[in-house]
């Protein structure tokens, strides 16, 4: 089971209109179930600079089966995964706004976000989720 080039559109969509809802620009990314890059949209006014980062976050969350969020919390100093955004050639994302997509239980693929605050780029990934 993977994520299709449909369930992707889906899964932008909903995080598009997201975005629109509270007016930030965003760079919306969605990996397939081996992490590799199945859509990727950059709204008009998102910065450049996060079409790496999302597609980086989406990548993580399958990679690791966790959101970003909570990679992140639980990487920092003192906890067990302290210094994993340092792997994978730097590719890791610690910060929120990547999310796993499951289905019957199976992690099948992951949207990643990136373009506001952490917040921001979390209410965004939710929503793609939810339209998964």
């Amino acid at each position: 089971m993977s994520v299709t080039l449909e369930d992707a559109r889906r899964v932008i969509a909903a995080a598009e209109r997201r975005a629109d809802e509270i007016g930030q620009p965003m760079n919306i990314a969605v990996v397939d179930a081996g992490g590799n890059l199945v859509a990727h949209v950059r709204q008009d006014g998102a910065w450049i600079g996060s079409v790496d980062i999302s597609i980086s976050k989406a990548w993580t969350s399958r990679a690791f089966d966790i959101a970003t969020k909570d990679l992140g919390e639980n990487s920092q100093p003192t906890q067990q995964f302290f210094g994993i955004h340092a792997t994978n050639n730097g590719k890791v994302a610690i910060f929120a706004g990547g999310i796993p997509l499951t289905q019957d239980g199976t992690v099948v693929g992951a949207v990643g976000v990136s373009g506001g605050s952490g917040d921001q780029d979390q209410t965004v990934a939710e929503a793609g989720v939810a339209g998964f």
